[in-house]
């Protein structure tokens, strides 16, 4: 079975407690020792097997292994792509059953990762995301006061548009935000606003 650690919580003494998302399942899992183990970091893929706990208990993850990427010795680029993963768990909290959707846009862009620019390809994930979630904002009106958008608009959490004015927030132009919207990619974006959008993706999901 393969999956991404999305989550690790220290259980007692070195034990911890791992949650990995896979094709079709969130699910959390008891390792014994995991503190020793460095392939047990956040946002590694991993191959692994499932021991079910006869007593009830949460099952635990056996035969763990590594599947490296390209860029997993870059310091720079793994930890975008630890702050980039690090959403997926609040966000899938309370979900077990799921779509593979999740798993495959992770893979996707975890093999593009070493090829192009990493914020780049987190923020096109996000708005990919959004949209099979149904929550791609496609409104001409001002999420906040419902006011008509002018040529300046300003971007919440989830690419929410409202006027800069509404949320005090950085002005982008509005139909440069509506087309990346709409495309879902970024490469009309200049490489300064790829920054500043790459911090509304880490407001969360």
């Amino acid at each position: 079975m393969k999956g991404f650690i999305l989550n690790i919580r220290k259980a007692k003494n070195e034990d911890v407690i791992v949650t990995v998302l896979s094709k079709s399942i969130v699910q959390k899992y008891y390792r014994f020792y995991g503190q020793r183990h460095s392939i047990l970091q956040i946002g590694n893929l991993i191959n692994f097997e499932i021991q079910e706990d006869n007593k009830g208990f949460m099952p635990r993850l056996r035969k763990v292994s590594h599947i490296p990427f390209p860029w997993i010795f870059s310091n720079n680029r793994l930890l975008i792509w630890q702050s980039f993963i690090s959403l997926f768990e609040p966000h899938l909290r309370d979900t077990r059953a799921i779509d593979s959707f999740y798993f495959n846009i992770l893979l996707e862009k975890a093999n593009r990762w070493h090829k192009q620019n990493p914020k780049r390809l987190a923020i096109e994930a996000y708005l990919e995301l959004l949209e099979y979630e149904k929550r791609l904002y496609r409104s001409d009106f001002c999420y906040i006061c419902n006011g008509i958008l002018e040529n300046e608009v300003g971007v919440m959490r989830a690419f929410i548009i409202t006027h800069p004015s509404c949320i005090y927030s950085k002005s982008f132009n509005k139909n440069e935000i509506f087309r990346l919207l709409s495309s879902k990619s970024t490469i009309e974006i200049e490489d300064n606003q790829i920054d500043e959008l790459f911090e509304i993706v880490l407001k969360g999901l």
